[in-house]
């Protein structure tokens, strides 16, 4: 059987690398790789549906997924996983907590974006803060105007009003006409007067998983819908070679003889994020790397074992 030759766009992880450069295949597959910023990928694949295979915004495929029009099938790899205090900025001479929100204006490039859904959830959920208790101007960080990627339907009672046609939100912020920021980017412009809604979003982060045990989802992989449905085997082929990506770039980072990463104190890094409880990585079994990564790895065989552990703790 000759290979399938698709598209494949992702971002430039370490996770993804080992699929990059070839390290690991995709069973059946002959990819051609493309590089891309989060921004355009999301853009190109919900817009113009351009990709095979794509890394997707969780939040733009589950609007697309519930209103039965999404051009892809999900896989769960999540590429992205991030927490999300980092991506809340207000005027730190107006605002000294979360709740002096309540009635202000923020600025937001696209009301769904993962990391906005992520951020207004820990308002609401921990501050009482709800997403119609602020006006929110939708606008772009570096370049003036920026529109929804996809169409959304707002909840009711929220106001969304778009920034003016010359203004970016970053310098609305700066100028004083918004109160906050939230966007997976900071700011493109600096001023004594912006700084992050957590002072400590390190702490604050690390509180919510203890409180939680949620490790946010930002992106996963998406196949296109019709080759699925052609080659009912490539969703699963994709995602043993994506599980397979990231333990070789997870067994890199463990090895410390010479760091992967230009940062110092990489291992104890690792061993902090072992202690504040990321200590298991459950796989695939087919997928369970043969050698140690530095925290606990454990094969199932079955979605339902899977859960049954998490929800055991």
């Amino acid at each position: 059987m000759s290979k399938l030759n698709l598209s494949v766009a992702i971002g430039d992880y370490d996770r993804n690398r080992p699929l990059i450069d070839g390290a690991v295949r995709i069973d059946g597959v002959d990819p051609t790789f493309m590089t891309l910023s989060p921004e355009e990928i999301f853009f190109r694949a919900f817009r113009t549906e351009d990709f095979d295979i794509c890394e997707c915004s969780l939040s733009s495929f589950t609007v697309k997924t519930a209103a039965g029009n999404c051009p892809y099938v999900g896989v769960p790899a999540f590429v992205s996983r991030m927490f999300r205090h980092t991506s809340m900025y207000v005027r730190t001479d107006r605002i000294k907590k979360p709740e002096d929100l309540k009635g202000k204006k923020v600025g937001l490039p696209e009301y769904q974006l993962t990391a906005n859904v992520w951020a207004r959830a820990v308002l609401e959920d921990d501050f009482g803060v709800k997403p119609k208790d602020i006006h929110w101007i939708r606008g772009g960080i570096e370049h003036a105007g920026r529109p929804e990627k996809i169409s959304i339907k707002l909840p009711e009672g929220v106001r969304l009003d778009s920034a003016p046609e010359n203004k970016t939100i970053s310098q609305m912020l700066a100028d004083g006409e918004i109160d906050g920021f939230m966007a997976p980017r900071p700011p493109a412009v600096q001023s004594p007067n912006i700084g992050w809604l957590f002072s400590d979003p390190v702490a604050a982060a690390k509180d919510y998983f203890k409180r939680t045990g949620i490790f946010p989802i930002m992106h996963l992989i998406g196949v296109r819908k019709t080759l699925a449905e052609k080659h009912p085997w490539l969703p699963g082929a994709v995602l043993k070679a994506f599980e397979q990506s990231k333990a070789q770039a997870m067994a890199a980072l463990a090895d410390t003889s010479a760091t992967k990463v230009t940062m110092p104190f990489v291992e104890e890094r690792l061993a902090e994020a072992q202690k504040h409880g990321f200590k298991r990585a459950l796989v695939p079994r087919a997928n369970a790397p043969r050698r140690a990564l530095g925290i606990d790895v454990v094969p199932i065989d079955r979605l339902s074992e899977a859960l049954a552990l998490v929800h055991a703790g």
